[in-house]
């Protein structure tokens, strides 16, 4: 990424700045519940803008197929900026044409505009070079802020930038892209993973390229269930990945050097919506009849014990069910115990749409860590080890 060229190296006065955001915000009946990738943007929005650029943004939302969807539209989020910056956003009801183009062609500095879904065109997703060229045509200088969408080989985010001279990262995907780079190339020793979620399917590469980075690796949520199967456990009816147990064998296997720690208790109910019973169980072995649901006490204090002198932590996947109170403290007790290395001038980033919800269902905000991830895919991706294309089609620095 330091090979990147950046918003410093850029002279935007009196340019059409077109720029890649990610603002697929949760938006139902045109009422926007979180607006924290809008405010992610905005870094970026006001150096552009003090710099004198007319700034044209584009982003997509939803999945809405290819086609103009009224629910889809990007209108409320145009409306939902306006109010953060004070000032009037230009929205124009489509991202190509005639409208677009002519509206880009009247902004002053200091202007901002927001093109309408990109998704409303197959086109986008498909990475259609005719499309990309009309996308290109609404300004003179690109930057693409989108981590989310940065490991997404679409129009907006690679085949745009054919067509630019130069193209740069905002703030936002520098930021994203120092603070995960470093953490995975220039660790602070003790270097703790901490892995959760339903499956493990979606995290053998992660674990596959952190094994011989970390120091030790914490596994929490459902994915642990796929762990106690291979090692020959009772998991009850525990979500498991059957076809998944040879590669936690292999995976256990692997780990020589790196520490691999697994629960050494369970939150376990007959059911995961929380209505009925629940109880601790000691060991790794679940009863029958019932399912873990989030680690217990114990693994808790493990946990901790084993962040306590960690100097960098990447952390991504909750500990539970963390939807429902009652299965929620694992995932609460880990967020504190890596808080707890933020405080010690350690180097904490979390990162997934699901552990940024748990942080932000314990209370403790995004500042008891040293960065928390717009990302999803292309956390996942970051930490596989794989180059994101949306990062690759950025020009290099001079």
């Amino acid at each position: 990424m330091m090979n990147k060229l950046t918003l410093e190296g850029l002279d935007v006065r009196g340019q059409r700045v077109l720029v890649r955001v990610d603002y697929n915000v949760p938006l139902r009946n045109g009422v926007i519940s979180d607006d924290s990738r809008i405010r992610a943007s905005l870094p970026t929005l006001e150096k552009l803008r003090s710099g004198g650029a007319r700034v044209v943004l584009m982003s997509h939302l939803g999945r809405p197929k290819g086609e103009p969807r009224p629910e889809y539209s990007l209108e409320p989020v145009a409306q939902r900026l306006a109010e953060l910056v004070g000032e009037e956003i230009r929205f124009v009801n489509d991202c190509v044409g005639p409208g677009p183009l002519d509206a880009s062609e009247k902004l002053e500095d200091g202007d901002v505009l927001l093109l309408e879904n990109l998704r409303f065109h197959p086109e986008e997703e498909a990475n259609d070079p005719g499309f990309s060229k009309q996308l290109a045509q609404i300004g003179d200088l690109y930057v693409n802020d989108a981590f989310g969408a940065a490991h997404r080989a679409h129009a907006s985010t690679v085949g745009v930038t054919r067509y630019f001279r130069r193209s740069a990262a905002g703030l936002l995907m520098e930021a994203e892209l120092l603070h995960l780079g470093l953490a995975l190339h220039e660790p602070e020793r003790p270097f703790v993973a901490i892995l959760g979620g339903a499956k493990i399917s979606g995290k053998i590469e992660v674990i596959e390229n952190l094994l011989p980075r970390v120091d030790r690796i914490l596994i929490g949520g459902g994915m642990t269930y796929t762990f106690f199967r291979a090692q020959g456990r009772e998991i009850g009816e525990s979500l498991v990945e059957a076809d998944r147990v040879d590669v936690a064998k292999d995976v256990l296997g692997k780990a020589k050097a790196t520490e691999i720690v697994l629960p050494v208790d369970s939150v376990v109910s007959t059911s995961a919506d929380g209505s009925e019973t629940f109880e601790t169980v000691e060991g790794q072995d679940v009863p029958e009849g019932t399912m873990g649901v989030d680690i217990g006490p114990r693994t808790r204090e493990l946990f901790a014990a084993k962040l306590a002198d960690a100097r960098t932590v990447v952390w991504n996947g909750p500990m539970g069910v963390f939807e429902v109170d009652a299965f929620a403290e694992g995932t609460t007790a880990v967020a504190r115990a890596v808080a707890e290395v933020t405080k010690r001038g350690g180097t904490t980033v979390v990162g997934g749409g699901d552990s940024v919800a748990a942080i932000a269902k314990t209370g403790l905000g995004k500042d008891g860590f040293t960065h928390v991830s717009t990302g999803g895919g292309a956390f996942l991706e970051f930490l596989e080890g794989k180059e994101l294309p949306g990062v690759a089609a950025l020009s290099e620095q001079a």
